[in-house]
């Protein structure tokens, strides 16, 4: 992460042509300006953004700890703009070419703090993006607030924005729930700084980058918004920790970084990362974009018999699965759906959920169509 360096639930996926990947130095450190890096990209060719830029942290002077140490802060030059002007000049041009290289469908992760994110905010809607979410990354073990003159600054914010308000962008919604315990996924975590192991040090034993970014931070976001083999691009890379996230998920990546020091880390860093086992790189499905089963499907392959009988999961109905796989409930028949739908007096019903088949436990039709996806090949 340097100044002018640093470098689903899917609707529906644009694929990448060939020749645009066969143009991108996948896989690969692009040690320039991000500006002139993204410019030699071409259009419509990365999938997603995550953006680390200078936060223009403004700090006057050296901060000291209580008992006299000095606090390694962020004091480099990268980070250093001469005016608001000037570092609202800096975003718009990176965040202008970053959004000609998205794809249509494609989306940008940026993160700052509140000393830049409501300017990047502003320029991010200027600019045609259209903001799904902000997360706020709330910090275990923040950085207390030495002088005891403000509140202890433990969160980060994260604008996660499509290319325009017509994308059709990837969310792997069932995912991110299953990393919740089945909790759809609040746009508050809660995840520590980095620290012990994984705070990577320079040759002196210091910090190798003051902002280094915890790879759980970046697990999650590429696990939320990109499939395998997706390409994402980190405009101010610095140490690599979104190369390294990327390598293990299976997503190809591209990182833009200025600093010599921060490359070498980032590429013995990314080398060392061992690639997770194709099979568990995969994701839960969308059901919404999961492939359409008729309940016909079960019936005609043996997975129901006709002739069994469902019932809801308080045992109030019982139906008749018939040949043709409407259900009979005493003088009402028709699909899992309708029939639900009659027998509550609702508008409508999602029959996978509603029925049950009742043998040994109650097991909702939904659960069986989930297998059968599985054993068709369908998931």
């Amino acid at each position: 992460m340097t100044a002018m360096t640093k470098l689903g639930v899917q609707r529906r996926r644009v694929a990448t042509a060939p020749e645009q990947t066969a143009d991108l130095p996948l896989d690969s450190i692009m040690q320039s300006d991000c500006v002139a890096a993204m410019k030699s990209l071409p259009t419509a060719s990365v999938d997603m953004i995550f953006a680390d830029p200078p936060y223009n942290l403004q700090l006057g002077g050296d901060l000291f700890r209580p008992e006299g140490s000095r606090v390694d802060a962020v004091d480099d030059a990268w980070d250093k703009f001469s005016s608001f002007a000037a570092y609202d000049k800096f975003t718009r041009e990176w965040l202008a070419e970053a959004r000609r290289i998205l794809k249509p469908n494609g989306t940008i992760w940026v993160i700052g703090s509140y000393h830049n994110i409501f300017r990047v905010g502003a320029a991010v809607q200027d600019l045609g993006y259209w903001i799904l979410n902000d997360i706020v990354w709330r910090k275990t073990n923040p950085m207390p607030n030495f002088r005891g003159t403000r509140f202890t600054n433990a969160h980060e914010t994260m604008i996660w924005a499509s290319r325009s308000e017509d994308s059709r962008y990837t969310f792997n919604y069932q995912a991110m729930k299953a990393m919740n315990d089945e909790l759809q996924m609040r746009s508050d975590w809660v995840i520590p700084i980095c620290a012990g192991q994984e705070r990577i040090k320079g040759d002196e034993g210091h910090k190798a980058h003051p902002t280094q970014k915890p790879e759980a931070l970046l697990y999650r976001v590429l696990l939320s918004c990109t499939k395998p083999g997706d390409v994402v691009l980190d405009p101010f890379f610095g140490t690599g920790t979104t190369g390294a996230v990327a390598k293990r998920l299976g997503r190809r990546w591209i990182g833009i970084e200025r600093e010599t020091r921060y490359v070498k880390v980032a590429k013995e860093r990314i080398a060392a990362a061992l690639p997770l086992d194709e099979s568990a790189m995969k994701t839960m499905a969308s059901k919404r974009t999961a492939p359409k089963v008729p309940f016909g499907s079960l019936v005609e392959t043996g997975m129901i018999a006709p002739g069994t009988v469902l019932t809801d999961s308080k045992r109030r109905w019982r139906a008749t699965v018939g040949a043709d796989a409407s259900l009979v409930c005493g003088t009402e028949q028709g699909s899992i759906h309708k029939l639900g739908a009659i027998l509550q007096n609702a508008p409508s019903c999602n029959g996978w959920t509603f029925w049950h088949v009742d043998g040994e436990k109650l097991e909702p039709l939904d659960a069986l169509r989930q297998r059968f996806q599985m054993q068709s090949g369908l998931e």
